[in-house]
């Protein structure tokens, strides 16, 4: 077996990876602590240390003096004094004057002082400061020169304005000096009132040296020690784990090899007796795959006898299809109206049917049904009522009486007790004049022109085959230019997400009013995308069923012209024109926004380059096109000079506006807006036409 092919990474690596990354974080947690520790341990000690040696020098400092050092040097004078020296390069400006103060001789003094404690204590910096908040004021350090005294600087601690009994911890910190253990004491005067304090900072960079050399070999000797104890724990791992279950997942592999697997051949057989899990699991997976050898022997005869059920299941699926009608436009050479229709089974095959057929050339039948149950019965209960129902309206019938009349076919020998729910309409399509009848079916949803989707509630009939001589009611109904009607099943309203609710009659009506002016198709489709999002991945427990109908009518308006001269002002004039014959044609709102600025661009090119620099007349004739009585064709007519707009070349819109030359995109909006568009020029005049469907 090839485990790389398979792309596997063996339990064994696994572990053993698992094991050493294991030890290597003890081994770093532990020298993490022991680093810790000891550096804890050391700089404890240099910060007990360099605090005591603070200590017992702050207490030989002159309190008052420095007290009065301090006053002295913050003095605006010495501040004028400290710039002329600082100016003229010249220390002795500042001893002069700490001289004329009578300061300088107890300012050497204490220098004098704090140099030999820096020498005995082995110190890197012995100093005086003033700490004024987040800023320390430079008093004496032997180190520097009388530039120094006065300097301000950030402090390396920060409390406010201090106190003789605020303790300033020691710190040990990197500074440009190094490693360095600083530690700070008030000096106190004669009232026992902190005037500054005395700074010591101690060399740190033999011990920071030192204490990195300690973690090289804590280190080194982690690494080793977890290296020895992880490589015999590995060892152990494998013999009592990794290696028997290694060898139970290839046995497992072989046997479910697609080649040679399945097999009483393939079934494990290993030397594994240890009394344990793995034990208990070899001896569980050698029961299971006998077990498994015999169902998959059961499953083949079962599965043969399936798949010639599912043959057959598809065949009938492919019947039942058939038999609904499902090319659209089913009537292309009739404008009155525009239709489509959808069925969804639940499963292979299904009870819902729609169908709609021309009883004569001026009457059309429209069916929406449900069968009651799912499945083979029911749908070979709709075959039989689907044939009776076409049968009896091309007789002629009226919707009471094709009811009437399928319902006593249907009751006889209905042993099943099937019954199938009906709405069925005969409309008259001159007129829009229609009857329907609802054997205990669905409410029809109703549109009418500019309106929204609203039910049309009325009582029920029976449905059809529940009961023996019943007589079905007719309801009388108008259709006018411009309604749409929508009938479904109860597949629709009752389909039903995971938390167990309905898609109901609320969201069905939302979805049908979000583009109440799209065609049917559109229409059905919206309804649909919106029940898939309910639904999710709920399953579909009942067929949906749609049927959108759009009534057209046929068109009573006339040819209309209009002609204006060619100026931008008349543009207003020429759009009202335009949008008043399209509210008499019912035009949908997106087909008169993309005319509207269609005409726009049309008359405004005219009026810009027709007659320049001079004026002449435009003419607009507004038509229904003679093929389809929904189309509308404006046609644009003007004496300027010759200009034919669909010779030129349509901008390539993949380019920047940058980039691409200017003029040319209104008149390919127009193109693409429009569903045709047709130049000529005869008579001396430029002659344009534009058309588009309305509805």
């Amino acid at each position: 077996m090839n485990w790389k092919k398979r792309g596997w990474v063996s339990l064994a690596l696994k572990t053993n990876a698992l094991i050493l990354a294991i030890t290597f974080m003890l081994a770093a947690g532990l020298t993490a602590i022991a680093y810790y520790v000891n550096s804890e341990r050391v700089d404890r000690y240099f910060k007990q240390t360099t605090s005591q040696a603070a200590s017992a020098v702050a207490a030989f400092m002159d309190g008052d003096y420095v007290g009065r050092l301090r006053e002295e040097i913050g003095s605006e004078e010495f501040q004028q004094i400290r710039t002329a020296a600082l100016e003229a390069e010249d220390e002795a400006i500042i001893v002069s004057w700490l001289m004329e103060k009578g300061l300088y001789d107890r300012f050497v003094q204490i220098s004098k002082t704090l140099t030999l404690y820096k020498e005995k204590l082995e110190a890197k910096f012995v100093y005086l400061q003033s700490l004024e908040g987040s800023q320390s004021v430079n008093l004496i350090d032997p180190d520097e020169d009388m530039f120094y005294i006065g300097s301000i600087e950030i402090s390396p601690v920060e409390f406010g304005k201090y106190q003789s009994n605020i303790r300033i911890e020691p710190t040990v910190s990197t500074t440009e000096f190094g490693w360095l253990c600083s530690a700070y004491e008030p000096v106190l005067d004669s009232e026992g009132q902190s005037r500054a304090i005395l700074g010591v900072d101690i060399d740190m960079n033999n011990v920071m040296h030192e204490r990195y050399q300690f973690l090289t070999y804590m280190v080194v000797f982690a690494i080793a020690l977890m290296t020895v104890f992880g490589l015999c724990f590995i060892l152990i791992i494998r013999r009592i784990a990794t290696k028997p279950l290694s060898m139970l997942a290839r046995a497992t592999v072989e046997f479910t090899d697609s080649e040679k697997g399945y097999t009483k051949e393939n079934v494990i057989n290993l030397p594994i007796h240890s009394k344990d899990e793995i034990g208990d699991l070899y001896g569980e997976i050698k029961t299971l795959q006998t077990r498994v050898v015999e169902y998959l022997d059961n499953l083949t005869r079962v599965t043969a006898e399936k798949e010639r059920i599912g043959a057959e299941l598809n065949v009938a699926t492919q019947i039942q299809a058939d038999m609904l009608p499902r090319i659209f436009p089913p009537f292309p050479d009739r404008h009155e109206f525009d239709l489509y229709a959808t069925m969804t089974p639940a499963k292979e095959v299904g009870g819902d049917f729609y169908d709609f057929f021309l009883v004569d050339d001026d009457h059309l039948c429209l069916v929406m049904a449900d069968v009651s149950g799912k499945g083979v019965p029911a749908a070979l209960f709709m075959v039989i009522a689907k044939t009776l129902i076409k049968n009896r309206a091309q007789l002629g019938e009226s919707p009471a009486e094709i009811l009437k009349n399928v319902n006593e076919q249907l009751c006889e020998g209905n042993e099943a007790e099937l019954f199938v729910t009906v709405w069925l309409a005969v409309i008259e399509i001159s007129t829009g004049r229609g009857l329907a009848a609802n054997a205990g079916h669905e409410h029809p949803v109703l549109r009418r022109a500019g309106g929204q989707f609203e039910l049309v509630e009325y009582r029920h009939s029976p449905a059809v085959a529940a009961l023996e001589g019943v007589r079905f009611r007719e309801h009388p109904f108008e259709l006018y230019p411009g309604d749409t009607l929508f009938v479904y099943t109860d597949g629709v309203t009752e389909a039903t997400n995971s938390r167990n609710e309905l898609f109901g009659t609320g969201r069905m009506l939302a979805a049908l009013n979000r583009e109440p002016d799209a065609s049917p198709d559109d229409l059905l489709k919206t309804v649909r995308r919106d029940i898939d999002a309910f639904v999710g991945d709920a399953p579909q427990f009942d067929d949906i069923t749609m049927l959108g109908f759009h009534y057209t009518g046929r068109m009573k308006t006339k040819t209309r012209e209009i002609t204006l001269d060619a100026k931008l002002e008349n543009l207003t004039q020429a759009m009202a024109f335009v949008d008043d014959y399209l509210e008499q044609m019912n035009c949908g709102m997106k087909a008169q926004m993309q005319i509207d600025v269609a005409v726009e661009e049309l008359f405004v090119n005219i009026a810009s380059y027709a007659y320049q620099p001079g004026v002449g007349p435009a003419t607009l004739r507004v038509e229904a096109d003679e093929n389809d009585p929904q189309t509308v064709a404006i046609t644009f007519i003007d004496q300027g000079v010759p200009y034919n707009p669909l010779a030129k070349s349509d901008p390539d819109t993949t380019l920047s506006a940058e980039e691409r030359q200017i003029g040319g995109l209104g008149i390919f909006m127009v193109k693409k807006s429009m569903d045709a568009m047709i130049y000529a020029y005869q008579n001396g005049c430029n002659i344009l036409t534009i058309k588009k469907r309305v509805s």
